[in-house]
């Protein structure tokens, strides 16, 4: 009787270990077709001679950052759908200009960012953004966290080619915690697309179109900001259009954002 029990026990015990090990197979077949999934939803492309990989599904300009190489965006926000308004992020796909921000990846793109006709193109677009509005950086409550000022340092403008136009445009300080100088706005939309109540409700907007087009604000949702709130809209803005009030020149020089570190280099010394 114990022998029987025994031999029973044994092929109990075998049945056992032969479902663990089929159980282990099924599992690692499962993570081996996972792996192959993730990989097949890689897609490669080529940035400057430069062989890249990146998710399927992603912009030109999250593609290069994943793979250590910066494009320019004054526009862009991760996370916010892209607008393509500033295009400073234009790149040669295939011999071809194209937004970066508002382009998705695709398999084989061969791409051009780091030539001399895009440099200059790009010059061109931040010397006209400059005299297109007021920007005295040394006066300006942003300089040395404004993202055009330093593409300026970055392609190292001088003395613009065109001329100032100089225009006056009106200052809104109406509300308790922000006050928004149309003098230096560049129309990036990033107040437009991404600041926005609980309830979904836009606090910013586009009125007018062309050269006409400037920002207006809903004061009556802006006089229900936070502090908070107030300091993501004054950070959410790449320059100093927005800002929060009773909050300016706080980082002394030499510990602003770009006063060591030119923009972009935080993305460039990934790969490196």
């Amino acid at each position: 009787m114990s022998l029987i029990k025994r031999i029973f026990s044994s092929k109990t015990e075998e049945n056992k270990s032969g479902e663990q090990k089929k159980e282990y197979s099924e599992n690692e077949d499962h993570k081996n077709t996972n792996k192959s999934n993730v990989m097949n939803d890689k897609i490669k492309f080529t940035i400057d001679g430069k062989e890249c990989k990146a998710d399927k599904g992603a912009n030109l300009v999250e593609a290069a950052k994943a793979n250590g190489i910066f494009i320019p965006t004054l526009c862009h926000l991760e996370g916010v759908k892209p607008a393509g308004s500033c295009r400073i992020c234009n790149v040669k796909i295939n011999g071809r200009f194209m937004t970066a921000c508002t382009t998705e990846i695709a398999d084989g793109m061969m791409i051009e960012n780091n030539t001399t006709d895009i440099q200059e193109l790009r010059n061109i677009i931040i010397e006209t953004l400059f005299v297109s509005g007021n920007h005295y950086c040394p006066a300006c409550e942003k300089s040395g966290n404004c993202e055009l000022q330093a593409l300026g340092y970055r392609y190292k403008m001088l003395v613009p080619r065109f001329p100032f136009e100089f225009e006056e445009k009106v200052v809104d300080a109406s509300t308790p915690k922000i006050f928004i100088d149309r003098n230096r706005c560049i129309l990036c939309k990033r107040c437009v697309r991404s600041l926005k109540t609980k309830d979904g409700k836009s606090i910013f907007a586009i009125n007018g179109r062309g050269h006409k087009a400037m920002i207006n604000i809903d004061h009556e949702l802006a006089n229900k900001m936070t502090d908070e709130e107030a300091q993501n809209a004054m950070d959410t803005c790449p320059v100093g259009s927005i800002l929060k009030k009773e909050r300016g020149y706080v980082d002394p020089i030499g510990s602003r954002k770009y006063d060591k570190k030119p923009i972009g280099s935080e993305i460039e010394s990934v790969n490196k």
